[in-house]
């Protein structure tokens, strides 16, 4: 598959997830008291990547998230080249979806229960750092480690590796919004971020190194343990 197509498709499939994603919790809030918002926010990431598997997975494998990418790449699902231009066009693809979302609220006048265009933040974990990257570790090792274990040629899922995925997403949303408003996905936070700090909201970008270093560090580590554990003379 051309490059340049793949880098459209991861382009599209962030966007997406951003847009869909993070709009629904701009919507229905993340308050702890009222649970249903964060089930729906649950769903909203979790639909997305169903979704965008079975759109874009053929052309790029739907990473739609650097954390991802970088799994693959120490698979060596994927070459170094290819991962600096995935990351490159997800990071375009988020921002762009925070700014088309900012356009949405703001010219429709709705009200962003979030503050902060879905961004991610410490305020679950009492603004701790060490606490919210802990977090962002866990939840990014299992996420990634299941992608790497569905998407493994000797896995045999088939067409339900998309689901499966999505599914895995929603649960780890479920634990880590009301924690650090989940992120396992550095690109998801950076568009946010940006885009509120644009409109005048310093918090999320002061954070923001969390959300990077956490889902890099947590999917380096799910290549490593599955490398392992795939490798047949560990046997």
């Amino acid at each position: 598959m051309n490059a340049t197509k793949k880098y459209i498709a991861e382009f599209i499939g962030t966007l997406t997830l951003v847009t869909l994603g993070c709009g629904t919790a701009m919507l229905v809030g993340c308050n702890a008291a009222a649970g249903s918002g964060y089930l729906l926010t649950a769903l909203a990431f979790g639909l997305v990547i169903v979704g965008m598997a079975y759109c874009v997975g053929n052309i790029s494998g739907c990473h739609i998230n650097p954390a991802v990418s970088l799994g693959v790449l120490m698979s060596k699902g994927m070459s170094v080249k290819e991962f600096v231009g995935y990351v490159i066009a997800q990071c375009l693809g988020a921002l762009a979806g925070a700014g088309l979302l900012a356009a949405i609220f703001g010219l429709g006048g709705v009200t962003d229960m979030t503050g902060g265009f879905g961004s991610n933040g410490l305020a679950g974990v009492g603004g701790n750092a060490v606490a919210g990257l802990l977090v962002e570790i866990v939840l990014t090792f299992f996420f990634v480690l299941t992608i790497l274990g569905v998407t493994s040629k000797k896995a045999g899922h088939g067409s339900f590796g998309g689901l499966i995925i999505g599914l895995t997403l929603v649960l780890v949303h479920i634990l880590g919004i009301g924690l650090t408003g989940t992120s396992v996905n550095p690109a998801r936070s950076f568009g946010p971020a940006l885009v509120a700090l644009f409109a005048g909201n310093t918090a999320p970008i002061s954070a923001l190194w969390v959300f990077i270093v956490g889902p890099f560090v947590g999917a380096a580590l799910a290549a490593i343990v599955y490398n392992f554990l795939e490798n047949e003379k560990n046997a």
